[in-house]
């Protein structure tokens, strides 16, 4: 089954508003989901949809009231985020990062007590796309056990960076996980009653498993071993003490719907005028990526790239499991989707 990208964003859109999401923050949502979808992250694609709906049930996901500015500097922001949908908060907080990069060079926000934002790229992206550098650092609940130890204590805890470029054919970001696949992953694989493949997780004793849910209730590893983990490390600790967010075994609300969320963001903006000059940037960007093009190497950013062509031209797929709970979703405000869907 598939449904094409702007039936994924309509869709979106009128069971939210369904659910009193006001008409501004559904518009974020379903674009931010289906840009996930578009570049190949299903994880944090359409496929994530059914935790937020139930979030909103279980108030863990507030509808009414809106973020707020606590602190604020000529360069930096901190955002309380009063638990609204984490696409709608991150994108706002973006965009004062963006301006505060204009007038100032450099623009940094923190975010706390927002939610699940879906794909950070999309963020990052927001900066590039107006010639800037945009960097995106978060912490999540524990997945990931320390280095050598076996009780997950750290998030995946995602970094994203978007470059802005000249070439029309190029695209430039790097959108990860600390850990070696993201938790939307092994989430993914359990709704499907999949396997995933080995030398991704552990057990909860510390064994190596196919199993998502030994997974999920074990570690994820870390992605290059000691080196994954310090990054992960580092981005617990500046995402989550330095905006005022919660870190380790505090981080709750990022993989189920249960708990308010306490993870954080930190948003990193930079602009190139104020520093070697934007032209001069992206001339010499450029100039390096058909250097790597010409030694046939690859960019970051050629696969979603070949992602958003391929989704954009055959539609994306919706596995069986998933139109079942999008389904019964809409059901439950008398919402017919059907028509949304092609075999």
């Amino acid at each position: 089954m598939k449904i094409s990208v702007e039936n994924e964003t309509k869709l979106i859109e009128e069971i939210l508003k369904a659910y009193n999401v006001k008409d501004n923050e559904a518009k974020i949502v379903a674009d931010v989901i289906t840009d996930g979808d578009l570049k190949g992250f299903s994880t944090h694609g359409i496929g994530r949809f059914p935790q937020y709906i139930e979030s909103i049930k279980k108030g863990t996901i507030l509808t009414e009231g809106d973020y707020e500015i606590e602190k604020e500097t000529a360069a930096t922001a901190l955002i309380n985020g009063n638990h609204k949908f984490g696409h709608y908060v991150t994108v706002k907080a973006m965009d004062l990062a963006v301006k505060k990069a204009s007038e100032t060079g450099v623009g940094i926000v923190g975010i706390h007590d927002s939610n699940h934002y879906g794909i950070a790229g999309y963020y990052s992206d927001m900066a590039s796309l107006q010639d800037m550098v945009g960097i995106v650092i978060s912490n999540t609940e524990p997945a990931m056990a320390p280095f050598g130890g076996k009780k997950a204590m750290l998030g995946t805890n995602p970094i994203t960076i978007s470059i802005p470029s000249d070439d029309i054919h190029t695209y430039i970001c790097v959108d990860m996980a600390t850990s070696i696949t993201a938790r939307g992953t092994l989430l993914q694989a359990k709704r499907k009653n999949e396997q995933i493949p080995e030398g991704l997780a552990l057990d909860k004793d510390g064994k190596p498993t196919t199993d998502p849910t030994e997974g999920l209730e074990g570690s994820i590893l870390p992605f290059g071993g000691f080196k994954g983990y310090a990054l992960a490390f580092m981005f617990e600790l500046l995402a989550g003490p330095l905006v005022g967010a919660e870190v380790g075994e505090s981080v709750k609300g990022t993989a189920t719907p249960d708990d308010m969320c306490t993870k954080g963001d930190l948003l990193i903006v930079i602009d190139p005028e104020h520093f070697a000059g934007s032209m001069q940037f992206k001339f010499f960007t450029d100039q390096f990526i058909r250097e790597i093009r010409e030694e046939n190497g690859v960019i970051p950013g050629d696969r979603e790239v070949e992602n958003i062509r391929n989704n954009k031209e055959n539609g994306i797929n919706i596995d069986s499991s998933l139109y079942e709970q999008l389904n019964n979703i809409a059901q439950e405000k008398g919402l017919d989707i059907q028509s949304y869907f092609e075999e």
